[in-house]
């Protein structure tokens, strides 16, 4: 009975968000939009006993069906990706760990707020090299706010000119702001994945600033849970459910503000997350790994260099390259390998074996490294009957290239979007702020990857209806046997998504 008018009471505010949409219309900046992000989602989190206001959000809402975490699977690509509309080729923020040569010659940093900062200075050039939703927003004189209870540089990201503002636990922009914040929602909550504090503390700051009437365009708000309880305890653990209905309940909050605002204030609502969730069967680290078998030195050696799976070879030495990939073929924890491909638009890689950077968007003119390899990954269900686990270190996690980890929901509903409508067609984060742009009917700068989801908007172009599957396959033949790669890319017109890759090794006979 409990969740029976919990979901009438979310049908009323959907009714209540769209009844006006006549109106007025969005261009004019008359209905604003709220991004909702909760870190590490799962889709089979989303059911009535642990996400009740998630999911019966969910029952009126549209509805993306096959939407696509960036890949590397991590959060700072994901942040900085759906807050560029663009991939990691084209805005050049590669992993949780990357690799700037001008900041540290020899070894990854990593993407806290305070090592971000250091990269436009020591480039002489921007830290995205792809234009944000902020920078577009402060052109037509509009404001963007981001609320985060994740790492600073996850927060920063999402806002990185800091066209308005971005609060989070351990970092307030612009430094004049953080007095107010302080003075208004009260001391910083406690750091650590256990307190759920924060959580609490963002949506306080959210309600305060980003959903009134004098607020911001674009409001933000990432809960860095379920995914930091689940990195801890595991997939479905009491931590991890804990957690999914902390910030659910955060989410109840945001839901019954908005239920109470008058005709003037009305707000689009999308809701994605940064990536899926695997088990982790724990793996020799890939440092570890290229030391041992003669290609880097040490850990502190500059010959090769590991930022997460990229691996950077001193002065793209081919013969090192291919050894390096070879030996990654014979290692059962190792799945998909990509290399540079010979020219833009070839799926192969270089090498022997690989698939390019290109096919998987990920194939930056400067910052890519010479090999990318992902986690071997497969369906084996975990304690609590959740499937997919890979060869990585650690409980539970995410990054690599399965299925569990790439596929993600995606939710909307407002003024500007259709009822209840479903979309079979491919989306991705990169799609979000497309999609913000085109219900203000802003101008969509060069080089931004994403699409707008035209086909979930209440006045939609025309779009390209039909999508295709396509497989792409590779090998390398060895004296031990056959190492085997296939990509399920699903194509729309000019749009392409990675769906997973999956390795297979065949012994010889």
């Amino acid at each position: 009975m409990k969740l029976y008018f919990r979901y009438l009471f979310c049908l009323f505010l959907m009714m209540s968000l769209q009844r006006v949409y006549a109106q007025g219309t969005s261009s004019l900046f008359q209905v604003k939009t709220l991004i909702v992000f909760f870190d590490g989602l799962r889709p089979d989190y989303i059911t009535e006993a642990q996400m009740p206001n998630l999911f019966a959000f969910k029952q009126l809402s549209a509805l993306g069906k096959q939407h696509h975490s960036v890949f590397p699977t991590v959060t700072r690509v994901n942040s900085a990706s759906y807050a560029t509309g663009a991939y990691p080729g084209s805005h050049g923020l590669l992993g949780n760990s990357i690799y700037i040569p001008e900041v540290a010659p020899g070894k990854a940093i990593g993407t806290t707020y305070e090592d971000l900062i250091k990269i436009p200075a020591a480039t002489s050039g921007p830290l995205l090299t792809a234009k944000s939703l902020g920078e577009v927003l402060a052109e037509a004189g509009q404001k963007m706010m981001v609320f985060s209870s994740g790492t600073t540089g996850q927060a920063f990201l999402q806002n990185h000119t800091v066209n308005g503002a971005v609060v989070n636990p351990g970092l307030i922009l612009p430094e004049t702001f953080k007095a107010q914040v302080l003075n208004d929602i009260g001391a910083l909550p406690e750091a650590g994945h256990e307190g759920m504090g924060r959580h609490k503390w963002i949506t306080d700051a959210l309600l305060k600033y980003g959903l009134v009437k004098n607020g911001p365009l674009v409001s933000a708000i990432w809960f860095s849970d379920p995914d930091g309880a689940a990195h801890e305890h595991g997939i479905g653990s009491e931590q991890a459910v804990k957690a999914i209905r902390y910030v659910d309940g955060q989410f109840g909050r945001i839901i019954e503000a908005l239920r109470t605002k008058g005709p003037d204030e009305r707000y689009n609502i999308i809701i994605s997350t940064d990536h899926g969730f695997v088990t982790h069967v724990a793996r020799q680290g890939l440092a570890d790994f290229l030391i041992k078998e003669g290609f880097k030195k040490d850990k502190e050696s500059d010959d090769v260099v590991v930022a997460e799976g990229a691996i950077y070879v001193k002065n793209h030495d081919e013969k090192t390259i291919n050894g390096i990939v070879a030996a990654l073929h014979k290692q059962e924890w190792a799945g998909a390998v990509f290399t540079r491909g010979l020219k833009k638009g070839d799926p192969n890689g270089k090498v022997k074996g690989t698939l390019s950077f290109d096919l998987i968007h990920y194939d930056h003119p400067k910052r890519s490294g010479d090999i990318l390899v992902a986690p071997n990954w497969n369906d084996a269900k975990n304690d609590k009957g959740y499937a997919g686990t890979d060869f990585a270190g650690g409980v539970a996690g995410h990054g690599g290239a399965s299925p569990y980890e790439i596929n993600i929901a995606l939710l909307a509903s407002g003024p500007d979007f259709k009822h209840a409508a479903i979309t079979e067609l491919p989306t991705s984060n990169a799609d979000i702020v497309p999609t913000v742009l085109a219900i203000y009917n802003l101008p969509k700068p060069a080089g931004m990857d994403g699409r707008a989801v035209t086909e979930l908007l209440q006045n939609p172009q025309k779009v390209n209806s039909t999508s295709q599957k396509r497989l792409v396959k590779t090998e390398a033949a060895y004296p031990w046997g056959t190492y085997k790669l296939s990509a399920e890319m699903s194509v729309l017109g000019d749009y392409q998504y990675f769906n997973y890759a999956k390795t297979e090794r065949m012994p010889a006979r």
